[in-house]
Formats: structure tokens, sequence, C-alpha cells
């Protein structure tokens, strides 16, 4: 009976992963034909002949690596930069102590709970007051801080031993080497999912990118996508569009399958109590 519930279970995983890679598989595949198979041929689950003019196309008539370049600056920048603040905004809430700092993480925890919309307009004013409208500064410092990241690694760091620091303290470490040396190392799969999720936000963001920038030259790939999608055209290039989101979910995939590791013990970790 056991066994037949274990395979039972690994069953409906594999049922699950199917139907949820098969979109992406499908897009894959429709990305290498030509539009006129696409629709000629809509219940093939594989489609041929394969062709890489859609791909060639694309880099032809939109800017792509322009696009693929400020997404990977901006995606790169804001996750270090937050994955920086937070570790050590989450580890001062978690060990030091000071005047107001419970007050303070409350009022941290009330920013997760407004809309990102409700934020947009009000940063959008100081952008404009900053005159950084179309720069990678407006389309960075926004996404430096972050709620989320703050409690995440509180959070984390609460669960850590105390002891390694205070053996660190005694051998005469300040509180930076004690939390770069001890805290950083023992944080890092906590450090690696905040940076898989970081970067996933930021390399899929597209109404802020579409707000704050105005030229061509500093769109970043889901705004030039949109913009392809509705540009001028007696009809929409499905190929090409597909070819477009799939160079737009390759870095995604790299960065979860480098992190892949960290994420799932962090995981793993957090599902464990002691």
């Amino acid at each position: 009976m056991k066994k037949l519930r274990i395979a039972f279970g690994y069953l409906t995983l594999i049922l699950v992963a199917i139907s949820m890679l098969y979109p992406f598989f499908a897009m894959i595949n429709l990305s290498f034909v030509s539009d006129n198979l696409i629709f000629a041929q809509p219940d093939r689950v594989f489609h041929s002949p394969l062709t890489f003019k859609n791909y060639v196309n694309v880099f032809q008539e939109i800017p792509l690596s322009t696009y693929f370049f400020n997404s990977l600056i901006v995606a790169v920048i804001t996750t270090l930069g937050q994955v920086i603040i937070a570790s050590m905004a989450g580890y001062a809430f978690a060990r030091l102590k000071f005047k107001y700092r419970d007050i303070l993480f409350l009022v941290i925890l009330i920013t997760m709970l407004i809309p990102p919309q409700v934020n947009i307009i009000p940063l959008f004013f100081l952008m404009r007051q900053l005159h950084l409208i179309d720069t990678y500064q407006a389309l960075i410092l926004p996404g430096l801080f972050g709620g989320f990241g703050v409690f995440m690694m509180r959070q984390y760091f609460l669960n850590l031993p105390k002891d390694l620091e205070e053996s660190a303290k005694i051998d005469g470490c300040n509180i930076f080497e004690t939390f770069f040396k001890i805290a950083i190392p023992l944080a890092l799969p906590a450090i690696v999912t905040l940076a898989i999720f970081t970067f996933v936000s930021s390399w899929n963001s597209f109404m802020w990118p579409l707000i704050v920038t105005n030229s061509e030259g500093m769109r970043t790939l889901p705004v030039g996508l949109a913009v392809f999608k509705g540009s001028f055209r007696e009809v929409t290039l499905w190929g090409e569009l597909l070819a477009c989101s799939v160079i737009c979910s390759i870095p995604v995939i790299l960065i979860f399958i480098l992190g892949k590791k960290y994420f799932i013990n962090d995981i793993l970790q957090g599902g464990i109590k002691e």
C-alpha cells in the first residue's frame, strides 16, 4: 500500500511537471517555425521543418541586443544592491539592539502591504525632480530597497545559532568582521534565494521601465517585446514574437540553474524545525 501511494505521488508530480513544461517547450518549438505553418498545423505537438529565420529577423528588425543589455545591467545591479542592503538591514534587525528597532521593522512590514502600483506616481515625480527620467538610475534605484528582502534575511539570521558569532567576538572580531566572515557564509542559501527572486522580478519588470524610459536605447526586454508586438503591422509575426520570448527566458533559466542547490537547501531548511 505504501509503495502504491509513493508511485501515485510520483505519477502526479510527473503529470503536473508535463502540464507546466509543455507550453514552454511548445514556445521553443514554434519559435523555429514559420508563421504560415504555425496556424496550418495547430493540432501538432511538434512542428517541422525548423528554421532560424525568426531569430535572424528579430535581430534585424529591432535592437534586441540593446534591450537585452539594458535588462541585464538593470537586473544584475538591482540584485546585487538589494542583496547587500537587505542582508545588512536584516542582520541589524536580528542581532543588534537599538532604539525603535521593532517599530522600524513594523514599518518595513507595512510597506509590504502597499501595492506597488500605488508608488508609481510618487516615484515618477521624484525621478523627474532628480532629472533621472530615461536613465539607468531611474530603472535601478527603486528596486534596491524592498521590505520582503529585509524580512526574509532577518528571519534567516534569527534562526542561525549565535555560538559562532559569540566566539568570533571573543576572538576580537568587530560587528562588521562577524557579519562578513560568519553570518554571510552561513546565510548563503537565503542570499542566493533572495538573489533569484530579485533577479527574476527585475528582469520581468514591465510597468516601471515603460513609464520612466522614453528612448529606444533605454528600453528593457519586456518593454521592447511589447512595443514589437504592438508595432504598426497588418499582422502579428508570431514566430518572431515567440523567438523574442525564448531569448527573454534564457537568463532566468540560467540564474535558477546556477542557484538551484542553494535555493532548494533554503526551502528545506525553512521547513525543518528543531
